[in-house]
């Protein structure tokens, strides 16, 4: 594959580089599910939408595996993407900022401005090899500080898709009486072997990396640092986002370009596996790739709670949970878990796709169209109490 060999020891982005839209939270000290505990966490997030105490109602987005806090907008100083959900959040998008107010953190253990591998201990050198493993328990309740942070006594709608979906669930789920809609997109109350299965692989091809050194690299020349590793495992992961047929509709068995596979050139397919690993290699960290894949292997909302299906019994928000059809990482019948005991929710919203996984963000229509709906759908009673308290 061709990652340059040149690329940074990290995509991560670091103190001292440009903000952009990014907001911080400074929220102490957090006791971990590992028994760990993080000291002097700090979420990064973005808002937009009028000022929170004006606004019909405050939204909660929440991002995937490697997204970040730019949900909506333009490439920017600090923001190299355009908002990767601009379909849903906008003006006069279904999640309407010029109604709502929005806020998106960059999740904890992620890369961009919040607290993970690649960001300073106490002792000023880099996380590392040392950063704690995290849960998705641990995020959301660094979320929840946040709303503390932010005076966010509950949720107009809480919002997310595959990672993000898992952490929309547990806030759900762990916070009832602070979360009055829920959109659960393409994702799952507990993870199967199968998709663990995956992102061991996954997180095994960072670790085989030399310049892996034991997640002890972030201040490696460039060109030092494991982007081969990271680059692979987004390709593989590339693979479970898109579909059989998608790919085959797409690429087929054609070459690429001029090159010869028979005399060592590229498939027109693994050229374009190629640039999706070239673009996250120069955006992204590999620490962060390989703790947040980790949180997601862990990942089940029923324990310690008697189960799944109690746990999601507990959940007090209007749901509706969105699957894509034609999603082989998270398929069809891990929504239908969702939907069978959530209690105020209704049947699967299934979006006819080509795309796979990848049709919760390519399938804006659809998927807005369920949000459009959610936004404006009554809020159980028992969530019908003052949106916002005094900021901490």
């Amino acid at each position: 594959m061709s990652v340059a060999s040149q690329a940074p020891a990290t995509g991560a982005w670091r103190d001292g580089d440009p903000a952009g839209r990014r907001r911080f939270a400074d929220l102490g000290d957090l006791n971990l599910a590992c028994g760990d505990v993080l000291p002097g966490a700090r979420l990064a997030y973005e808002t937009w939408g009028p000022p929170l105490h004006e606004a019909d109602g405050v939204v909660l987005v929440l991002h995937a595996l490697t997204g970040d806090s730019h949900v909506t907008g333009d490439a920017a100083p600090g923001h190299p993407s355009p908002g990767w959900w601009s379909s849903l959040v906008g003006p006069g998008a279904p999640i309407d900022t010029d109604r709502f107010a929005v806020v998106a953190p960059n999740v904890l253990g992620g890369c961009q401005g919040s607290t993970g591998p690649a960001s300073p201990a106490p002792d000023g050198a880099p996380w590392g090899s040392r950063f704690p493993r995290l849960s998705a328990r641990d995020q959301v309740v660094a979320e929840a500080l946040l709303a503390d942070h932010l005076g966010i006594g509950s949720w107009h709608l809480v919002v997310g898709g595959s990672m993000g979906g898992m952490r929309a669930l547990e806030w759900a789920v762990a916070h009832p009486g602070r979360v009055e809609r829920l959109l659960a997109v393409a994702t799952c109350a507990r993870a199967s072997a199968d998709q663990i299965a995956w992102w061991s692989v996954e997180q095994a091809a960072v670790r085989a990396d030399a310049g892996w050194c034991g997640g002890d690299y972030h201040r490696a020349s460039p060109g030092g640092g494991p982007s081969r590793g990271l680059g692979e495992a987004r390709r593989i992961a590339h693979l479970t986002y898109r579909s059989a047929l998608e790919l085959e509709l797409r690429f087929g068995h054609r070459p690429q370009g001029g090159e010869d596979p028979l005399r060592g050139g590229r498939f027109a397919v693994e050229s374009y596996l190629d640039h999706a690993a070239a673009k996250l290699v120069a955006r992204f960290d590999a620490g962060s790739y390989v703790a947040l894949s980790s949180t997601m292997q862990t990942h089940d909302v029923g324990a310690g709670r008697g189960g799944v299906a109690r746990a999601l019994g507990g959940v007090r928000a209007t749901t509706r949970v969105v699957a894509i059809d034609s999603d082989r990482l998270f398929p069809l019948h891990q929504s239908r878990e969702i939907a069978e005991h959530v209690p105020a929710a209704v049947d699967v919203d299934v979006v006819r796709s080509p795309y796979g996984h990848d049709g919760f963000l390519l399938e804006g229509e659809a998927v807005g169209e369920v949000a459009r709906q959610l936004v404006a759908a009554p809020a159980p009673l028992e969530a019908a109490r003052p949106a916002l308290h005094a900021p901490v």
